[in-house]
């Protein structure tokens, strides 16, 4: 079995949105990013996965186990950090600890013990006396302390600070080199994606857009700047997504050899980032003044 998570035909309807047919697959020993604007679907996937909610149609596998039907075997081998602080102010790590222990059989109290002191976690401190970003770390070092072989991070990284953020990607980077492992992160910061993420998912208004690596994505688009002259019928049919400013355009293309075989040098080609893909992918078929 490569897929350590695999998802098929996934459907759930809100009043006003609907998640409509999502599919993708993530293997062992890489890491997803799973990109999109806030409301796109990110977060109703992620509940969906963790059986937070229920699906109107189609099918999760997690370890090759359908989520529902083994849904507490799949969940002692998942590590899960959701976006907000869902524990109770009034206790502490220690004691949120003891209560959430019992529950993994591959608990590993030492490991706990060790977050809490890299990530300067007081143990006996209440959460209502913690910040938002030392929330999110007590989070994550529960996550970390069971032996999951597959982490999902809705946001992990939201309200903590650059130093952190740095840090936490290398914990990652520590996490995956048993390559039996699997990351599925969602968070609208790309640019910490860009330095980790093996595979990215876009997701845009409850559909799928893009699926596949990294890589892939900046090999194959690259991003086109130029003054608004140079912008004619057969620019626009090459972009996807366009962003106007006052002196000039840019977008997304896939056809940047032609465009640099028509327009040399008079436009300005670059490597595109995950944020330049997500912006221009959700722009695409339309226009935006800058």
């Amino acid at each position: 079995m490569d897929n350590i998570l695999e998802i098929n035909g996934l459907r759930k309807r809100y009043p006003g949105f609907v998640l409509n047919n999502v599919g993708f697959a993530l293997k062992k020993g890489y890491i997803m990013g799973f990109i999109g604007a806030n409301g796109a679907g990110k977060t109703t996937t992620i509940k969906l996965i963790m059986n937070l909610i229920r699906r109107e149609a189609g099918e999760i596998k997690v370890f090759g186990l359908d989520n529902i039907r083994c849904e507490q075997q799949i969940k002692q081998r998942i590590g899960f950090v959701y976006d907000d602080n869902y524990y109770y102010e009034e206790l502490t790590p220690l004691e949120i600890k003891r209560i959430i222990a019992p529950f993994y059989r591959s608990w590993d109290d030492g490991a706990f013990t060790r977050y809490l002191r890299e990530f300067g976690l007081p143990p006996d401190k209440a959460l209502k006396n913690f910040s938002r970003g030392m929330k999110m770390k007590l989070s994550i070092a529960l996550a970390l302390s069971h032996q999951a072989e597959l982490l999902i991070l809705d946001e992990p990284t939201a309200g903590l600070d650059p130093v952190f953020r740095s840090e936490f990607l290398d914990i990652l980077r520590e996490f995956m080199t048993d390559e039996h492992r699997a990351v599925l992160i969602s968070s609208h910061l790309t640019s910490d994606l860009d330095k980790i993420a093996d595979y990215v998912c876009l997701i845009d208004n409850g559909e799928v857009v893009l699926d596949c690596s990294r890589i892939e994505l900046q090999e194959q688009y690259a991003v086109v700047k130029g003054e608004k002259k140079y912008l004619d019928e057969q620019m626009k049919r090459r972009l996807i997504g366009l962003r106007l400013g006052d002196f000039g355009f840019s977008g997304l293309t896939r056809e940047a050899g032609e465009i640099r075989r028509i327009y040399k040098e008079s436009v300005l080609i670059e490597r595109p980032t995950l944020e330049d893909i997500m912006l221009y992918m959700t722009r695409r078929g339309k226009s935006c003044t800058a």
